[in-house]
């Protein structure tokens, strides 16, 4: 979940809407890379969550990273709530998942780089206080009561929101996690062209990263329960967006749609102010309920656009959040799918040529089966392992035009990020698929061996 935003002074006019995202437009030489990625912490001796508070806790992770490794805090309510550090964050979820938000980057060598520097760091705190940290899509085993919630005035009204607009709102709250990248784009033109292939393909990378295929301590038939828990949320804010492939979309269609999403909040001198279930147009003619006479700042509506969950969206940048969290390798191999797909134009340009004749009905359909099945989802014809097959390629062939180099040289472009999703095209398994397979054989169906055998 993100941080209060930075967006601007006083909307005096409603042009300023659009032309806060088109002041995202960057040429080529300026794209960069902003990796996210969560996981989920842990008691060693008793496998429970860890609470926000103790000698084992949320609070003492975040104590212990600013003061080893010079981690300037994050505060809410006189209580730490984060880490920033060279363009960089370490953030909370509601249930006390642990986010790493990366710098803009300029290659995935660089961003693994970050993931492996952040992780290492994480384990020196968490080992001298008997803490374990895992990587997964969904929490195995932890009921909902057993989360805490952590002192985030945002996530106390979402939470008690949730259950007003859908069923499983509180569930991606507190016992999900994610991987996720953020790119750039050049124009209006491009980042339509980047959405259309992001929403299309998304389902792809559920299917590749599905991670989750437990919930309340056994299995929940399906390879990826994140997506699925995406799919009873809040509609108003999730789904595919089918509007995003009607002719003449971009910026300001795009304003359309966020202006109907409900608020939340309005952010105020360190407080969240309920604003929940009111209407942004309302706030633009100084009609807000929760603040009447005010009318919004552009840091309102850069807030107003981390509100809105769909499987890819757009603010001054465009976020792919299909994924579930995972393994180590995995974290570095989502932005290299993405980066593969879209920062090469000829990649692009076949990753459209892919998807481009599809329906709304079929890129849902897709998104559904690929939550079930993972690889082995098909739809109308469609077999995922044969679509993941095809879009993988373009990504590496994206990725060798890139030709970025690591390692003072020695490694000559991005493509060996690929790796782990070519061992699962090999294969035809993806993590769930690994993970249902211990259950069912070493395991014998003793879900608590999952932390030892999966733990960073």
């Amino acid at each position: 979940m993100s941080i209060p935003q930075s967006g601007g002074g006083p909307i005096e006019n409603r042009a300023q809407l659009a032309e806060y995202l088109n002041a995202g437009c960057k040429p080529k030489e300026d794209w960069r890379i902003g990796t996210e990625h969560e996981k989920f912490g842990y008691c060693k001796d008793t496998l429970n969550p860890l609470p926000y508070d103790g000698a084992r806790s949320i609070r003492a992770m975040l104590e212990g990273l600013r003061d080893r490794f010079g981690w300037a805090p994050v505060l809410e309510g006189g209580k730490i709530i984060g880490l920033e550090k060279d363009g960089a964050n370490v953030s909370l979820e509601p249930g006390g998942q642990l986010e790493l938000s990366g710098a803009p980057l300029v290659s995935i060598h660089e961003t693994c780089d970050e993931v492996n520097v952040h992780l290492r760091e994480v384990q020196s705190v968490a080992e001298e206080i008997g803490v374990g940290f895992i990587g997964l899509g969904a929490a195995p085993i932890w009921s909902h009561e057993q989360m805490p919630v952590m002192p985030k005035g945002r996530y106390k009204l979402m939470t008690d929101y949730m259950d007003r607009v859908g069923t499983m709102g509180k569930t991606m709250m507190y016992r999900t996690c994610t991987v996720q990248v953020n790119l750039d784009f050049s124009s209006e033109a491009d980042m339509v062209q980047k959405l259309r292939v992001a929403l299309a393909l998304q389902p792809v990378a559920t299917a590749l990263f599905a991670n989750s295929p437990f919930l309340d301590g056994k299995p929940n038939g399906h390879k990826s329960w994140r997506s699925r828990v995406w799919r009873d949320l809040d509609a108003d804010r999730t789904g595919m967006l089918p509007f995003v492939f009607d002719e003449g979309f971009g910026f300001e269609a795009w304003v359309e749609y966020a202006l109907d999403v409900p608020m939340y909040f309005v952010y105020r001198d360190g407080v969240y102010i309920d604003a929940l279930g009111q209407s942004f147009r309302d706030f633009l003619e100084g009609k807000l309920p929760a603040l009447p006479g005010e009318i919004p700042t552009l840091s309102d509506w850069a807030d107003h656009l981390t509100t809105i969950f769909p499987e890819a969206r757009i603010k001054k940048f465009i976020e792919m959040r299909g994924a579930d969290g995972g393994p180590w390798r995995r974290l570095c191999a989502l932005p290299a799918f993405w980066v593969g797909l879209t920062y090469d134009q000829s990649a692009l340009d076949a990753a459209w040529d892919l998807v481009k004749d599809w329906d709304a009905e079929t890129r849902d359909a897709l998104r559904v089966a690929a939550s079930v099945d993972g690889l082995q989802a098909e739809v109308g014809g469609i077999k995922m392992h044969d679509l993941a097959r095809e879009v993988v390629a373009i990504s590496e062939a994206g990725l060798a035009a890139r030709a970025k180099p690591g390692a003072g040289g020695m490694i000559p472009d991005e493509t060996h990020f690929l790796n782990a999703l070519k061992d699962s095209l090999e294969t035809g398994r993806v993590p769930a698929d690994d993970l249902l397979a211990e259950y069912h054989g070493a395991w014998d169906g003793d879900l608590s061996k999952i932390y030892g055998a999966y733990s960073y």
